[in-house]
């Protein structure tokens, strides 16, 4: 991906900038994603629990096939467009990240990882709450420990990142593919995509600490993408760290060349795979997410590297994915939040509520929380140089320190 032009001189060396307004960008288009995912779980019978025990586990562009219409269409193809690509994404975006901090540090003469490792455990501990007041599906966890890891790799040698980077794809790649094979070859269960009856009951009517005791009681299944995405997330947080120290993320010559393979290979590869898979079935659901979503989300940071170059991000649009982007944990945080109040039983309930009602109210629900999100980080930062729980973390790392 960073090898020089055909038929001309390599791009020059790029120059070191101090802020990277593709990453800010990247980092807001990114949370807008996991709403457009997560979106769905909330909306779902049985809540975040769907997702495992049937109903918004399945494949999306199944309920097209089943019922074609320019609603089950427009669900399809936008929860298709979602999944697992802003996962990815997201991921992409911690690697780099990191790399910043490293890099940092390097600059400060400072030990590595150092006050890293405090950051990494709030990171653990902000998602272990996420996870048991808010949202069974938490990332943050699992960032946290693939972040401790990839922060020890960054000071041994680029050598063995080589070998931790493409070792953990040719896991994760074997995992997914015998996996897909099981689920292809073994019969399906009778009645596995239906949610059972006391789940739907415990979202739609249930109170808030009886839904706090059952993420408990099912910490292991409800942790189980974590596990199984470990390896991906390896390859994808030290790919994030190639990137960056390649320059695919600044505003310079070798940036552009990047970003423009990037868009052609992510897209023209992930796009066609990642339809191929979702009118597969339910069996090849891991390929979708797993598989075809990654090489996406590689695609996503050309598009929108190539929307920065020509536009110039000065529109209100890039403004506000910008300063979501500088304020990303709370907004990841704050989504989440606001969707359970929104549909689950001790709230305001719309889940039940809109049962049966089709999906363009969850649609029109996704577009106004990104609009919310997208304005109050922007009002916000006009007073404020972080948001809440990036101050909060400012707060702890400097105790630490």
């Amino acid at each position: 991906m960073t090898a020089p032009a055909r038929g001309g001189a390599a791009p020059a060396p790029p120059r070191e900038q101090t802020r990277m307004p593709l990453l800010d960008l990247l980092r807001g288009s990114a949370i807008l994603g996991t709403l457009a995912t997560n979106v769905w779980l909330f909306t779902a019978p049985g809540g975040e629990a769907s997702a495992l025990l049937g109903g918004a586990g399945a494949l999306p562009m199944g309920l097209f096939l089943d019922d074609p219409s320019v609603s089950t269409l427009a669900e399809g193809l936008f929860r298709t467009a979602a999944n697992g690509t802003f996962f990815a994404l997201l991921t992409l975006m911690f690697g780099a990240g990191l790399a910043l901090q490293y890099r940092s540090a390097r600059k400060r003469d400072q030990r590595w990882p150092g006050v890293y490792k405090w950051r990494a455990l709030f990171l653990f501990v902000e998602g272990t709450v996420h996870f048991t007041l808010v949202f069974a599906f938490d990332v943050l966890m699992g960032y946290a420990v693939v972040a401790l890891l990839v922060a020890w790799l960054l000071g041994r040698s680029e050598r063995l990142r080589t070998r931790f980077l493409w070792g953990s794809l040719g896991l994760h790649l074997a995992l997914m593919s015998m996996a897909t094979a099981l689920l292809v070859l073994l019969p399906a269960s009778e009645g596995q995509d239906e949610v059972p009856a006391e789940v739907v009951e415990l979202y739609a009517n249930g109170s808030y600490p009886d839904q706090i005791v059952f993420r408990l009681e099912h910490f292991l299944l409800l942790r189980a993408e974590p596990i199984v995405s470990f390896a991906l997330m390896v390859f994808m947080f030290l790919l994030g760290v190639r990137l960056f120290r390649a320059g695919a993320f600044g505003d310079h010559s070798t940036g552009r060349l990047i970003r423009s393979r990037l868009l052609r290979w992510g897209l023209g590869t992930g796009v066609p795979f990642t339809l191929v898979a979702a009118l597969g079935g339910q069996e090849w659901l891991l390929v979708d997410r797993y598989m075809a979503a990654p090489l996406v989300a590689l695609g996503v940071i050309g598009l929108v590297g190539a929307l920065l170059d020509r536009c110039g991000g000065t529109g209100p649009v890039a403004a506000g994915l910008s300063a979501l982007g500088r304020m990303a944990m709370t907004g990841y945080v704050a989504q989440n939040l606001v969707l359970m109040l929104v549909c689950y039983g001790f709230g305001l309930g719309l889940t039940e509520r809109m049962a049966g009602s089709g999906s363009w109210w969850i649609l029109g629900s996704w577009a106004a929380m990104s609009l919310l999100l997208m304005a109050g980080s922007a009002l916000w930062l006009r007073r404020f140089r972080q948001g809440p729980l990036e101050a909060l973390q400012k707060h702890v790392l400097s105790r630490a320190r």
